[in-house]
């Protein structure tokens, strides 16, 4: 068993903490957190590893519920940026987990920030890109890292599929063509279902397997999320609109006019929207210029604003945008800014594993859930804090 203590453990279960307290793993599982130094007995508790967080905070490993770790790989230029393919504007059968670089050097710098689960996938350039997966930030290659793949279904609204296209004279050139591409692709994955249905009641031959439409199978059975990348209030009320109209599960990411859509946002939340279900709103990237025109509203006080209002948010690093490592800093920039501090913790640990749909394994400090734990040397939103230690399912990867 491993042992962490000598610090104070900081749970994320309901704002419980321990001044002085303990977390006890047995393999990849948490079997105990509470006050005290451990058990009284370590080798009758079978303990053969202790952590000694040195008077620091012991808390659930940071997760950052959007980015492109992996995919647009470190320093290797054209050669590993494989986050955008703009051959086509429709691609929802792509896989991250056939894109991502296990041996970026990103993913130790996540695990030496404390970073120990990531939402990653393809980038922006398109209005359907294909399928976002949950991956720890250490192990052996991708399929031993992902824990969830696909997690969720990358849409995007706003500038980005408009200037990739647009310049070529293909759709999508307009906010309306992006709309329709998103329509049209929903509605034909809706007959093709129907008719893959059909045909299997009577026991007759379907359709021709169309891939791309396939792979709207769980976006409509509502298994998966819509990820929707959008910055303009208006593209978020576009994409609620289409949401509503299919049904769909869906968050909102980067959400730079969040503050100036809160009733809306509120109603989609409190199940106003009868048919779909917003499950949450992904925040960031937070240090950053305004280097497209859809983001000339910025304001560091955004996810302040929304999570005042009660709306579950997470904050993202985006990286490569902003380096993976400084997903804390992101935060405590959140809180400068007016973001309650409990709050901006719950963006980086239980929130964000709540709209990665791993709420019930990551997110906080509690029996059973799985043993990410990162120990920092003072409060992870100082900026002069190191990480002591970063534990992934059970296993030291950085420190002690």
């Amino acid at each position: 068993m491993l042992l962490i203590r000598g610090g104070s453990v900081w749970t994320m279960e309901g704002g419980r903490r321990f001044e002085r307290g303990y977390v006890l793993c047995d393999g990849d599982r948490i079997v105990e957190v509470a006050e005290g130094d451990g058990p009284a007995d370590l080798e009758a508790a079978r303990v053969d590893r202790v952590v000694d967080a040195g008077g620091g905070v012991v808390m659930p490993g940071l997760i950052d519920a959007h980015c492109h770790l992996g995919v647009f790989a470190d320093g290797g230029g054209s050669e590993g940026d494989d986050g955008n393919e703009e051959s086509d504007p429709v691609t929802p059968q792509l896989r991250a987990v056939d894109a991502i670089h296990h041996e970026d050097r990103c993913f130790s710098e996540a695990v030496a920030g404390g970073v120990t689960t990531v939402m990653t996938g393809p980038g922006s350039a398109n209005v359907l890109a294909g399928q976002f997966a949950v991956l720890k930030t250490a192990g052996r290659d991708v399929d031993h890292m992902a824990v969830l793949a696909p997690a969720a279904m990358k849409a995007a609204f706003g500038e980005n599929p408009k200037k990739s296209y647009g310049p070529r004279h293909a759709a999508p050139f307009t906010r309306m063509a992006t709309a329709g591409l998103l329509r049209e692709t929903l509605f034909k994955a809706e007959r093709y279902l129907r008719d893959v249905a059909g045909a299997e009641r009577k026991g007759e031959k379907g359709p021709d397997f169309d891939m791309k439409l396939e792979a709207m199978r769980p976006v409509l059975t509502r298994e998966i999320p819509l990820k929707i990348h959008a910055h303009r209030a208006d593209d978020m009320l576009t994409a609620m609109r289409i949401c509503e109209e299919f049904g769909l599960r869906y968050t909102l990411e980067h959400a730079t006019e969040g503050y100036r859509i809160v009733d809306a946002l509120l109603e989609a939340m409190e199940g106003k929207f009868r048919k779909s279900t917003l499950e949450g709103v992904v925040v960031g990237p937070l240090l950053l210029d305004r280097s497209k025109p859809e983001l000339r509203n910025m304001d560091l006080r955004n996810p302040g604003i929304l999570a005042s209002r009660g709306i579950p948010i997470a904050i993202m690093t985006d990286h490569p945008c902003v380096p993976i490592q400084h997903l804390t800093l992101s935060a405590a920039m959140a809180v400068r800014e007016g973001m309650d501090e409990d709050a901006a913790l719950r963006a980086v640990t239980i929130h964000a594993a709540r709209i990665c749909g791993m709420e019930d394994r990551i997110g906080s400090l509690a029996p059973g859930k799985t043993a990410d734990v990162a120990v920092f040397s003072g409060h992870p939103f100082d900026f002069r804090t190191k990480v002591r230690c970063t534990v992934i399912a059970g296993s030291v990867v950085h420190g002690a």
